[in-house]
């Protein structure tokens, strides 16, 4: 074990004068795994293709505790794929070596650092390794004791369990120390074993520093059936006397006059090149899927849910992407996706009510190359944000799909009412959000979504509505479709999912009283169609915004962001939902067709 006593020196020595260098960082986190993690790349139990690290049966190691980064990407210096200078980039602005791990660094398997959320990703890629591409890659997983107290941890901890998932293992650094003081468990190693273990996990309890108890528990994982959880005592600051298992050290580099104090502590550092053993070159192996006939097509003014359509639309675009994987949180009969489950089960994966799991599955799915739509009712999506809004810093390419939206849903009442979610999906940088208003629609944004590189939100609805477009119609992201128009028109007015049916009811009552209004179909909901809206603006004599969702964040203030106007009025839900039947709502919350006309009345009164 004598050359990983030096490659364990050499990490210090990195750690140390990394974070020194950039005057931040967390060294005493990365120095309490050094010899966990020194063992894994450097002891022959990790495989991986240095040269090649997007290989497909390249062996994973996800930094859960992101926070320790600077020991990741001391590892790569040893590895011989940064040079010092490199490594003494960090945390500069430009550079790949950021605080926490992001995808610019070519070795980063995720983005981390909001913890409790690389566990989930770690099983993402280990139901494609086992279930998917069929490869005997393993996949690591770093987590911090702190983050063991996450909820996201323990859901999955359990789905990894339900899918037997022995290519999964997790490494917990239990240096007693979080950033304010000590961890719920401190040292008690039993008392994370005796709950790991409950949930099905093999669980091996170790000193941390020990290079022969280290390299038996990871003998003993890679030949375990279960997933294994290795729980590993350490010293938060190890390796400098000055800094070890002290409070208040959590996030603070070394001042200059420190780090040659620790320096001449750790005595004589070799500048050595170790190798990381490669995997056997294997390609994606997967299981040929039979691929079934499903050529249903809606006919006009059929009643058809949106959501329904999202689940018949799964089906007929897998044969043209089939790197489709659906994922679904014990809603799927809800939002249809059951519907595909019936047709390709290999390709659907039950994650029951855990939504922050879901979403971190999906993370780790998109990476290996998956095309992942995880659905469930837009109100639950809110409690995953975390695990959206760090999808993309992962670069993720996932489709989510919210069904049940909107007060619209009628009489569950506001705790299932989906009325933020557009709000929280256009706030993620570069994201699409999709709003169809029937199955046509719906299918062909389905087939849009699949084709974009991206995260994508999509926005279905619970009740029937009618086929309103052939076949023939194409639904661009960015575009919209202008319904009814004409040049008496005095209003525009813009809707998307169920309002838009209320818009063309209000178009046929107001048409009857000799006013015309312009419909447009605003399913691009981001990007917007603002071509379009600056016309309709520009030809009538307000716009109209009308949305089954809360007015911060939503379609009306797009609209009036996007083309700066304060001839932009908004319909939306501004009082606190209730119980009731569809009709009810809408007419109590001011979006129905009621709603419309009287608006437009109000204007015309007004502006005349």
């Amino acid at each position: 074990m004598s050359y990983l006593t030096e490659i364990a020196k050499l990490l210090r020595y990195y750690i140390l004068k990394s974070t020194t260098q950039a005057g931040s960082g967390h060294p005493t986190t990365c120095l309490s795994s050094v010899e966990l993690m020194a063992s894994l790349l450097f002891g022959g139990f990790f495989h991986f293709d240095a040269d090649n690290p997007d290989a497909p049966n390249n062996d994973r190691l996800i930094f859960s505790k992101g926070h320790a980064a600077p020991l990741l990407y001391s590892l790569w210096t040893v590895a011989g794929k940064l040079t010092e200078e490199e490594l003494l980039t960090l945390r500069k602005f430009g550079s790949p070596l950021e605080g926490h791990p992001v995808r610019a660094f070519p070795y980063s398997e995720a983005a981390t650092g909001s913890l409790g959320q690389g566990l989930s990703i770690g099983v993402g890629m280990a139901i494609n390794g086992k279930y998917i591409d069929r490869l005997p890659y393993r996949v690591f997983v770093l987590l911090g004791d702190s983050e063991m107290a996450e909820g996201s941890v323990w859901e999955a901890i359990q789905l990894a369990a339900y899918y037997q998932l022995d290519n999964l293992i997790g490494i917990i650094d239990v240096n007693r120390l979080g950033q304010r003081g000590e961890t719920m468990y401190g040292h008690d190693l039993d008392a994370y074993a005796k709950r790991i273990s409950a949930f099905g996990w093999k669980t091996i309890c170790i000193d941390g520093h020990e290079f022969n108890e280290i390299f038996k528990a990871y003998e003993e994982a890679l030949k375990s059936d279960a997933p294994t959880m290795i729980i590993a005592k350490t010293i938060k600051g190890k390796g400098v006397s000055f800094l070890e298992d002290k409070e208040g050290r959590h996030g603070v580099a070394l001042t200059e006059a420190e780090f040659k104090e620790a320096i001449k502590e750790l005595g004589e550092v070799k500048k050595v090149t170790a190798l990381i053993k490669k995997p056997e070159e294997l390609n994606p192996n997967p299981k040929p899927i039979e691929i079934k006939e499903f050529s249903k097509r809606y006919s006009f003014g059929e009643m058809v849910a949106t959501r329904r359509a999202y689940g018949e639309a799964l089906v007929k675009i897998f044969p043209e992407f089939p790197d489709i994987v659906v994922l679904d949180a014990e809603v799927s009969n809800s939002t249809y996706a059951e519907i595909f489950k019936k047709y390709y089960p290999e390709r659907f994966f039950e994650c029951f009510v855990a939504e922050q799991n879901m979403v971190g599955m999906a993370v780790g799915l998109a990476l290996r190359g998956k095309i992942p739509f995880v659905s469930t009712f837009a109100a639950f999506l809110a409690r995953a944000f975390d695990h959206i809004r760090m999808a993309q810093y992962s670069e993720a390419n996932i489709k989510f799909v919210g069904s049940h939206a909107g007060v619209s849903i009628g009489q569950d009442g506001p705790s299932q009412m989906g009325l933020e979610d557009i709000a929280m999906m256009r706030s993620i940088l570069n994201s699409v959000v999709l709003y169809p208003s029937d199955a046509v629609s719906t299918e062909k944004l389905v087939r849009e979504a699949a084709k974009h590189n991206g995260i994508v939100y999509i926005r279905t609805t619970r009740s029937a509505t009618p086929v309103i477009y052939s076949y023939d119609e194409e639904f661009p992201i960015g575009g919209s479709k202008v319904l009814k128009a004409s040049d008496k028109d005095l209003f525009t007015v813009v809707g998307a999912g169920i309002t838009l049916h209320e818009a063309l009811k209000a178009y046929e009552e107001l048409k009857n009283k000799g006013i015309y209004i312009r419909v447009i179909d605003l399913y691009s909901v981001k990007p917007l169609d603002t071509k379009t809206l600056k016309k309709a603006l520009s030809e009538t004599k307000a716009i109209i915004t009308v949305e089954d969702h809360y007015p911060a964040g939503g379609i009306g203030e797009a609209v009036k962001a996007e083309i700066g106007s304060d001839r932009v009025y908004s319909l939306a839900c501004r009082k606190t939902p209730k119980s009731g039947t569809p009709e009810e709502l809408l007419d109590y919350e001011e979006i129905s067709a009621k709603a419309i006309v009287s608006k437009v009345l109000e204007l015309t009164n007004k502006i005349s």
